[in-house]
């Protein structure tokens, strides 16, 4: 099996502000928020990293999608380094955050038509994917509509649309069900495990242990920025629950850090 992404000792420090520091209560001037993470996703997987709020999951995918340069290790995905060469990895790879805001002016159509000329993506085969995305997600019907008068769920549906125009074999997703409705979230995991069925590679962060156990292949646990388990579900269950195993290992871990 083909691994398409190795991380190799990812780390990423920031500095703490004086008044950070004051209302955290603590005297440390730099928080360490990804420790020497390393790991490997294959072709055609789906690899989840599992982990409470503040864990450093959101930083790692940002380093992964080059919006953030780690302070030492790197990234390899297919063939292109996070580090030595984020151009290509930009154009391998989408990326899906709920932070992304789109322009609300905008309409669906124009953002599509704005990212695919971004991708270099051919006017024909930019007609093809709108027509048979639109279609999936039922955003055909708001596809003049302006971002600000759609709906939280379709505002997501179309931001996941738009991180995909280039149809890349690379798909980093953050939280993909944060803040959707059951029907909408539906809608996302299920085109996930489509993707994954045409040999696309997924990575998705999340703390929900039911998305994890439907969606992932493979799941790392990341606990105050270190990856502290990773493996099959059935090796990190041992014969247990997820969400049991999860909490032996959080337990075993912070007892060792303090």
């Amino acid at each position: 099996m083909k691994e398409l992404l190795q991380v190799r000792g990812l780390t990423k420090t920031f500095r703490l502000s004086a008044k950070q520091q004051k209302l955290e209560k603590t005297r440390e001037k730099v928080r360490t928020a990804v420790n020497d993470l390393s790991f490997t996703a294959n072709e055609g997987e789906i690899f989840g990293l599992l982990g409470p709020n503040g864990a450093g999951k959101t930083t790692t995918l940002r380093m992964l999608a080059t919006l953030i340069r780690p302070d030492s290790g790197d990234a390899v995905l297919d063939g292109a380094s996070v580090v030595k060469e984020p151009e290509q990895v930009r154009g391998k790879i989408g990326f899906l955050t709920s932070e992304l805001k789109l322009e609300e002016f905008f309409t669906p159509n124009y953002l599509f038509d704005f990212f695919s000329t971004l991708h270099g993506v051919p006017p024909q085969v930019r007609r093809q994917r709108r027509e048979a995305l639109f279609a999936r997600f039922g955003i055909d019907r708001f596809a003049e509509v302006k971002v600000a008068d759609l709906s939280t769920g379709m505002k997501q549906k179309v931001s996941l649309v738009v991180s995909i125009v280039h149809d890349p074999d690379i798909i980093i997703f953050d939280e993909p069900t944060n803040g959707l409705d059951v029907l909408t979230a539906r809608v996302v995991t299920d085109f996930l495990q489509e993707l994954r069925s045409q040999g696309k590679t997924i990575i998705v962060s999340t703390h929900i242990f039911s998305l994890v156990e439907k969606l992932c292949d493979r799941v790392g646990i990341i606990i105050d920025g270190r990856m502290v388990c990773c493996g099959t579900l059935e090796e990190i269950r041992r014969g247990g629950s997820l969400e049991d195993r999860f909490f032996d290992i959080y337990r075993e871990t912070v007892g060792e850090a303090e």
